[in-house]
C-alpha cells in the first residue's frame, strides 16, 4: 500500500508540473499577444510597437527570400516560376468607366479642332494670362501669386481693387488676354482658383489645398525664364480631357528644352497635384555587380568603366493640390450662367464593386442629362458646402 501511495503521489506531482507548464505557456502567449493600444505607459507602448513592427519586417524579408530562392530554383530546373500575387488596390478594383476617352474616338478629336482652346493649342494665338486676386487679399496671397508669375510665361498681375469680375473680363478681352486666373483667399490663406478662358469661356472653379511655397521646400531650386514643358497625367475621361486642355491653353506650345523645366498636373482620384521641377542628366559609373562580367579594356589593356545616364530632379515650387468644383459655359456669370458640370456630393454604401466611398459626379447640360466621372474619386464634402462667388470676393451659401 505504501508503494502504491508513493506512486500516486509522484503521478500527482507530475500532473501538477505539466499543468503549471501549460499555464505558464498560456501566460507567455497572452503576454506576447498584448496590443500596444492596451498599454497606458507611453514609453512602453512605443517600445512594444517598434518591436512588433520589427518582427513583421523580419518575417516579410524571410518570405521574400524564400520566394526569390524558389524562383531561382525553378529557373535553374527549366520550370516556370509560380506567378506573383497582384496586390488588391483601389486602382485595379475600380469599376470600368464608360466616359474614358479611347484613342480611336473620332468624335472627340473632331471636337478638339473647334473647341475654345484650339486656337492656342494650334499656335494661332499666344497665351497671355491676367492674374488677379479677390477683393479681400491676405499676406500669403501675393507670395503665391509671385511664384505663379515665375511658373506661367506671359503672365501679368493686376491689382483687383474694387472692380467686379465682369468688368475685369471686359478689360482683359480688350487687351487681348487669353485667360484670367483669380486667386481667392480666406482667413489669410489662398483656398480657391478661378480660371476664366477668353473670349468665350469656359470658367473652371477649383478648390486649392496643401499649398507649399518655394521657400518652405527643402533644397529647392530657382526657376529660369525658359518656357516649361507640360506633363498631364490621368486626364482620361471626357471631363478630364477638357480640363487637361484648359491647363494646356495656359502654357506656350513650344517649350524650350534647354531650360529643362517641367510643370506637371497629375490627376489621381479627382485630386490634381501640381509640381514644378528642373531636371538634369548625369553620367554614373556602373558597379562591378551591375555590369555582370569583366570590365571592358582598351588597346593599352586598361579597364574602361561603364557608365549609365541618370536623371535627377530638383523641385522649384510652388506645390499645391486642386479639386474641381464646377465647370461653367462661357465667362464668369453667377446668376444666368449655364454649368457644364457641378460637383454634387452623394454618399453611397460600401460594396464589392465600389471598394471605397464613391461619389456620383453629374453633368448638367441643357440638351441632355447623363452622368460622367472625371475619374472615380472619394469626396467627403459636407452637404451644406459653401460656394464661391468671385464677383463678390467671398463665399456664399
Amino acid at each position: 500500500m505504501g508503494g502504491k501511495r508513493k506512486k500516486s503521489e509522484n503521478e500527482g506531482a507530475g500532473e501538477d508540473d505539466s499543468s503549471n507548464k501549460s499555464a505558464s505557456k498560456k501566460m507567455k502567449t497572452k503576454k506576447s499577444e498584448i496590443l500596444p493600444s492596451s498599454i497606458k505607459n507611453k514609453e512602453k507602448r512605443s517600445a512594444v510597437h517598434s518591436k512588433l513592427k520589427h518582427q513583421k519586417k523580419v518575417e516579410k524579408r524571410k518570405k521574400l527570400k524564400v520566394r526569390d530562392a524558389a524562383e531561382k530554383r525553378a529557373v535553374e530546373l527549366g520550370e516556370e516560376p509560380l506567378p506573383r500575387q497582384i496586390p488588391r488596390t483601389i486602382e485595379n478594383t475600380r469599376e470600368a468607366d464608360e466616359t474614358v476617352c479611347m484613342p480611336d474616338d473620332e468624335e472627340l478629336f473632331a471636337g478638339n479642332d473647334v473647341d475654345e482652346f484650339s486656337s492656342i493649342i494650334k499656335r494661332d494665338r499666344t497665351p497671355k494670362i491676367l492674374i488677379t486676386t479677390s477683393r479681400f487679399n491676405s499676406t500669403r496671397g501675393p507670395a503665391f501669386i509671385s511664384e505663379l508669375l515665375s511658373v506661367i510665361p506671359n503672365a501679368q498681375y493686376y491689382k483687383r481693387g474694387t472692380y467686379d469680375l465682369k468688368k475685369i473680363v471686359e478689360y482683359a478681352n480688350n487687351k487681348d488676354f487669353t485667360s484670367i486666373i483669380v486667386v481667392h483667399t480666406n482667413r489669410r490663406e489662398p483656398d480657391a482658383l478661378l480660371f476664366v478662358c477668353l473670349p468665350d469661356g469656359p470658367t473652371a472653379h477649383f478648390k486649392l489645398s496643401s499649398l507649399v511655397l518655394r521657400k518652405d521646400i527643402k533644397n529647392h531650386g530657382n526657376p529660369t525664364s525658359h518656357e516649361p514643358e507640360l506633363v498631364l497625367n490621368n486626364f482620361t475621361t471626357r471631363l478630364g480631357h477638357r480640363i487637361g486642355r484648359l491647363f494646356q491653353s495656359i502654357f506656350p506650345q513650344e517649350p524650350n528644352f534647354r531650360g529643362r523645366r517641367v510643370v506637371t498636373f497629375h490627376n489621381q482620384r479627382d485630386f490634381i497635384f501640381f509640381r514644378h521641377h528642373r531636371y538634369i542628366f548625369d553620367a554614373k559609373e556602373i558597379k562591378q555587380s551591375e555590369a555582370k562580367g569583366k570590365k571592358a579594356k582598351d588597346a593599352k589593356g586598361e579597364s574602361i568603366a561603364k557608365e549609365k545616364v541618370v536623371a535627377r530632379l530638383q523641385e522649384c515650387g510652388p506645390r499645391f493640390t486642386l479639386k474641381l468644383i464646377s465647370l461653367q459655359h462661357g465667362t464668369f456669370d453667377t446668376k444666368g450662367g449655364e454649368y457644364e458640370w457641378v460637383h454634387k456630393a452623394h454618399y453611397s454604401h460600401y460594396s464589392s464593386s465600389s471598394p471605397f466611398l464613391n461619389v456620383s459626379l453629374k453633368w448638367t447640360p441643357a440638351e441632355e442629362d447623363f452622368s460622367c466621372n472625371l475619374i472615380h474619386g472619394f469626396i467627403c464634402f459636407t452637404p451644406g458646402m459653401q460656394r464661391f462667388s468671385a464677383e463678390e470676393g467671398q463665399y456664399w451659401q
